[in-house]
Parts: structure tokens; sequence; C-alpha cells
């Protein structure tokens, strides 16, 4: 499996951004891998950007109506929850394109301060949350909620973190 990982830091965090691009290419590949049962060959491709509140809050009054910053936005590409990928086709194919995450770098400094945690496991957690999303989880109630929160334990533990 490959997983092809566009990534923007916008110039405005760029200089405050602790994690690398490899870094997270690295990490989106362990969670494909964990996440996504499709053959081998299989290609996917998702971008994240991570900006600020004012761009996220932007963001988030043109596509949901809340004029308000939030941690972390996701667009899913896909209406299924996993795509599925005939293995004779795979070969010949282009990328199956996920979607896009944009997480709020503002936001994610203050989340870790109030959790007290670093601000690399909060943007970890938040770019775990989006690429779930992105994959058809969702949360309408408590219980599906807990469940994510789980998956997303699971998921910041496959790349060594912990709050």
């Amino acid at each position: 499996m490959n997983i092809e990982l566009n990534c923007e830091i916008y110039p405005e965090i760029a200089d405050h951004h602790p994690i690398t691009l490899e870094t997270w290419q690295e990490w989106f590949a362990i969670w494909a891998e964990y996440l996504l049962s499709t053959p081998e060959n299989s290609e996917y491709e998702l971008s994240l950007a991570i900006a600020d509140d004012k761009t996220i809050q932007e963001l988030n009054n043109q596509y949901r109506q809340q004029d308000r910053p939030t941690d972390v936005l996701s667009f899913a590409a896909l209406e299924s929850d996993v795509p599925k990928i005939p293995l004779s086709m795979s070969d010949y194919r282009e990328p199956t394109y996920l979607g896009d995450i944009i997480v709020s770098q503002t936001t994610a400094i203050r989340q870790a301060q109030e959790r007290e945690h670093s601000l690399t496991y909060e943007l970890a957690w938040l770019a775990a949350h989006g690429f779930l999303h992105l994959l058809g989880w969702d949360h309408p109630d408590d219980e599906s909620l807990e469940a994510m929160l789980t998956e997303q334990d699971k998921m910041l533990n496959l790349i060594s973190l912990r709050s």
C-alpha cells in the first residue's frame, strides 16, 4: 500500500511548526496500513493543511456555516467507508483521493496547553481525528464519539505518542 500526502504548512505558522513533512508522511503511512484493509499495491492520496485560526474560521463559515474557528476540518472525497479497489485494476489506477484535512495550529497550541501535553501530540491527535473522518467515521452520539477517540488513542500509540 502506498499513501501520498500533500502537506502544506501555512507561512503564518511555519516557524513554530514542530513536525517535519517526512514525519507527517510516515505517520499517515502507518495509519493507512493499520486502517485500510486493501491490496498491497493500492494507492491513496490525501491533503493535510496546517493553518491558523483565521483560515480555518473562514473555511468553517463557508462550508459548515459556523463563523468561528475550530480545531480540525475534514472534507472526505469518498462516499463509502473504505474505498474498494479491485486487485486486477489497482496497477492501472490513479491513487484514490481520500480528501482534505485542515488543522488549526493556533487552536492546537491552546488545546495542548489546556490538556497539558505537547503541541506535537495535539497536532497528531487532530490529524488522526481528521483522517478517521475521511474514512467514514463520525460521532453523532456519545457512543460513536467514544469509539472514535479510542481509535485515535490506538493510532497515536502506533506512532509512539502518548499524552
